[in-house]
């Protein structure tokens, strides 16, 4: 999963945001000498790609990438089930998408000093360009994966992978579908992190699908 989905299955605070986006910038890190709620949150992002990278409708998406591409879609997938999960923010989310992002962001404005220079540095290009919003665009999609195509420090034929996606978008969207409602779950039962009550005495209140709809 790519960083919206890791913030959205994070807790809305500082140090966990933090945290759960930090297991992308890991390497080289003393998690030993992390504060906990933020080793809690990295401990999250874990758990997060465990599970994504072995479920079975993950692994029906990638089987739709052509063999010139499939080496790198687990790469693709990150990014557009950010765009799908945008697609469908009212189904999973029960706060406002531009509310969530604009708070995200602050929260890891606030936390800059929690981080790695490194991903520092790639936080404030993500708010300083508004990446969410962008990923609202399968067009905007497809331009982010050709830059990290450029990025590949080797030769590879991942550039133009939108075409696959295009060509694919009905399947990879209900594989998504039936994939998020499962991963919500399964973050929710494994609580990692403790869960954020609301005022009202809710744990995860910003997110509109619960474990236990899993069971209906």
């Amino acid at each position: 999963m790519n960083h919206l989905a890791h913030l959205f299955l994070a807790q809305p605070t500082t140090p966990s945001r933090v945290g759960n986006l930090l297991g992308d910038f890991a390497r080289g890190v003393d998690t030993e000498a992390l504060s906990a709620p933020v080793r809690h949150g990295l401990q999250n992002h874990w758990t997060v790609d465990a599970y994504t990278d072995q479920h079975p409708e993950v692994r029906a998406s990638k089987a739709l990438f052509s063999s010139r591409r499939r080496r790198f879609a687990g790469i693709a997938l990150d990014v557009l089930y950010d765009h799908f999960l945008i697609r469908h923010w009212a189904t999973f989310a029960a706060v406002d998408f531009d509310a969530f992002v604009a708070g995200a962001y602050a929260d890891l404005e606030a936390g800059e000093h929690l981080m790695p220079s490194h991903m520092a540095t790639v936080v404030g290009r993500m708010i300083r360009h508004d990446w969410f919003d962008a990923y609202r665009d399968l067009e905007q999609v497809g331009f982010a994966l050709d830059r990290i195509a450029g990025r590949i420090r080797f030769a590879n034929r991942f550039d133009g992978v939108i075409e696959e996606i295009r060509a694919h978008d009905e399947e990879l969207e209900r594989h998504f579908l039936e994939f998020m409602p499962e991963l919500i779950a399964h973050v929710q039962s494994r609580q990692t992190e403790t869960p954020i009550e609301s005022t009202a005495g809710e744990p995860w209140h910003w997110i509109r699908y619960t474990a236990d709809d899993s069971q209906s």
